[in-house]
């Protein structure tokens, strides 16, 4: 629920009593849980972070080969879009001193995951960490994209195939 709010308000958003307030419990029992709002928005800052990035990470880890990989990572992200307004207001709070470091930890690991796979294919170390920036700056203006205009991009499937053909193209 606190993701949601999140996604649908932003930081301030994510707040104990209104949360509470929206799933029918007492504030009582929510500040049981988390006794004030920086609790709660580390928490649901960490969950951010587990379902956004770490959970992913493992899902592509068990595909063979960096080319399934990239493909299956791409598939994911790309066409997951209850997503994207989550990463939209991360964004947009990318000042706030709580958001910041996850943020910026987040960011730096989904490179370093992109990073892996293009050096896995044969890119030389630079061209890698190029590819990999270049590869989730698509993800973060997909997601704009699906926010401003939802249906732009209705054929997901071929965005996937387009956008690996662009960032593995080696001319």
């Amino acid at each position: 629920m606190a993701l949601r709010a999140l996604a649908e308000g932003g930081v301030a958003a994510v707040a104990v009593e209104p949360l509470a307030a929206r799933i029918g419990a007492t504030k009582g029992s929510a500040y049981w849980h988390f006794p004030n709002r920086e609790a709660l928005l580390k928490a649901t800052l960490e969950r951010w972070e587990r379902e956004h990035t770490e959970a992913v990470t493992e899902l592509v880890e068990a595909a063979s080969g960096p080319l399934e990989k990239l493909r299956l990572l791409f598939a994911t992200v790309l066409e997951d879009v209850g997503h994207s307004a989550v990463e939209l207001a991360m964004l947009a709070a990318k000042d706030d001193p709580a958001v910041a470091p996850v943020l910026g930890r987040v960011t730096e690991r989904r490179v370093a995951c992109l990073e892996e796979l293009f050096a896995g294919l044969g890119f030389a170390a630079d061209v890698a960490r190029r590819r990999a920036v270049l590869a989730h700056s698509v993800y973060l203006g997909q997601a704009q994209l699906l926010s401003a205009a939802p249906d732009v991009v209705a054929a997901r499937r071929a965005l996937v195939e387009e956008t690996l053909t662009a960032v593995l193209c080696r001319g």
